[in-house]
């Protein structure tokens, strides 16, 4: 086993605490947060201690870091651990700004440095499958993409202003979808939004909802749904068009158990948020991140998809204000 810390205690700490203490080639030694009750909560449900930042850097025994602390030291801490030789496992995104990741290029992308930033769509088993069969050929070339990624209800109105906005918070993990599916850079981006589901949204300098195109440089095009409410659970669905036909994923449901009588099928509902629906991919991650201290890989997303999930979000947002198409 090799030991690791965890920076931040937060919503996504506390999944990612979990399952890297369940990690059988991990120990999760070490919890720093700078809230301390939260810190030490999550320190005893995983059998873990609290510790500081300056702590970690100087244990030379802590060989990889996770850093689910906010995304406003996301870069900071990331660089620091790097700088000690530490293999990281960052949540996404790395920093909100595209000009401070480039100016990090070069610490970020060193030789020997491990990053690993966590865009969890690619390690979900049902879209991973999808994408495998897509390169296969399935359906031939590749031409249009869809993307539904709705949330079942609006976060609270306080997150808004620290969070980038929906196209750095949300749909940032669709770009990198998108990407990844197309195998291809992205030319040109166009938005429609708006504010539809919650009015203090709108009051905080955001959108809700919106609809986003995007163009590759040989003609591909992908549609990405968002909205803040879909008013029946965590919409997760991946639709693939190719010149002999169609992949597709649905929603997996919280139960497979159908009920049929007189009046109709009656279904199982849809899972309600994104810790249920994509804990399997946050293991999947955490495998990762194990399989990379070992020197076993290279990290499957880290700066280079993080800058260019991040430009499209930029160019989104442009869109979105302008109206009009942006070209990249």
């Amino acid at each position: 086993m090799v030991k690791i810390a965890q920076l931040g205690a937060g919503r996504m700490g506390s999944i990612h605490a979990v399952n890297a203490a369940a990690n059988p080639r991990l120990d999760l030694a070490f919890i720093v947060d700078p809230n301390a009750p939260a810190a030490e909560a999550l320190a005893a449900q995983v059998g873990a201690r609290v510790s500081s930042l300056e702590a970690i850097l100087a244990d030379s025994e802590v060989a990889g870091v996770v850093i689910a602390s906010p995304t406003a030291v996301h870069l900071e801490e990331a660089l620091a651990c790097l700088a000690e030789g530490k293999t990281v496992f960052c949540e996404k995104p790395l920093d909100l700004d595209p000009g401070r990741l480039q100016a990090a290029e070069a610490s970020l992308t060193a030789p020997g440095a491990r990053l690993f930033v966590a865009f969890n769509r690619r390690f979900d088993p049902h879209f991973r499958r999808l994408w495998e069969r897509l390169r296969a050929g399935e359906i031939g070339a590749l031409e249009t993409l869809h993307i539904i990624s709705h949330d079942p209800s609006p976060p609270p109105p306080a997150f808004i202003p620290t969070s980038g906005g929906l196209f750095k918070d949300f749909t940032i993990h669709d770009f990198d979808t998108a990407l990844w599916l197309m195998s291809e850079e992205v030319s040109e981006v166009f938005v429609f939004a708006a504010c539809l589901v919650e009015p203090a949204i709108g009051e905080a300098g955001d959108v809700d909802t919106a609809k986003v195109l995007l163009r590759s440089p040989t003609g591909r095009l992908a549609v990405i749904s968002n909205t803040r409410r879909s008013g029946y659970g965590y919409d997760q669905r991946i639709e693939a068009f190719g010149e002999r036909g169609r992949l597709a994923v649905n929603n997996p449901r919280v139960s497979a158990v159908e009920l049929w009588d007189q009046s109709g099928a009656l279904l199982a509902p849809i899972e309600p948020g994104f810790a249920s629906r994509y804990a399997m991919a946050y293991r999947a991650e955490m495998d990762h991140f194990a399989d990379l201290i070992e020197g076993r890989c290279a990290p499957q997303t880290g700066y280079v998809e993080t800058l260019a999930a991040l430009t499209l979000a930029e160019a989104a947002a442009l869109s979105a204000n302008t109206g009009a198409p942006v070209r990249l």
